[in-house]
């Protein structure tokens, strides 16, 4: 099922479309760091709610191997160049040297916004899906750096999220 899903992209290009107006909106109203703050909070949930979904796919059953298995629609149609710099049981450690989300933010007039709407939901969505997985990164490139650092790790000690439980 999880293959026919629409890719990662894709999805946030059609959000970042009905989003944009209502960010316009909300900004004008409120100003930009308020509606700053409801985006990323309406974003947190809906990375919660994508990484149960996920999770469900797999029974519950999550760990870093069924992680590192939907990371595939984070990379379909050539979203993310990425160089691969450890992949085993327990880490999942690459940067990204090209991002078209970012490309895209910014062609589409969201750039701004475009670290609430995908950077911001990475970490959220790793603990949504299982708590045992950990997210170090302290770059990226919709930041203005030159790659994204994301050092996946499993910690076994953890305790399982509800949506990992299996």
């Amino acid at each position: 099922m999880s293959d026919e899903r629409l890719g990662i992209m894709q999805q946030r290009r059609i959000e970042a479309a009905v989003i944009k107006p209502i960010y316009e909106e909300m900004k004008a109203q409120l100003g930009a760091a308020a509606a700053q703050d409801i985006i990323k909070a309406a974003i947190a949930k809906s990375a919660t709610d994508a990484a149960q979904e996920f999770a469900a796919e797999v029974g519950g059953k999550t760990n870093m191997s069924t992680f590192q298995d939907i990371f595939k629609h984070w990379l379909k149609g050539g979203a993310l160049e990425k160089e691969d710099l450890k992949r085993d049981e327990r880490d999942f450690h690459f940067n990204v040297v090209r991002c078209k989300y970012a490309e895209m933010y910014k062609e589409m007039g969201v750039g701004e916004i475009g670290h609430l709407l995908s950077c911001h939901r990475d970490a959220t969505f790793v603990e949504g899906y299982d708590a045992r997985i950990e997210l170090q990164r302290t770059q990226t490139i919709m930041g203005g750096a030159s790659h994204c650092d994301f050092r996946y790790h499993f910690n076994s000690d953890r305790e399982k999220t509800p949506a990992g439980d299996g």
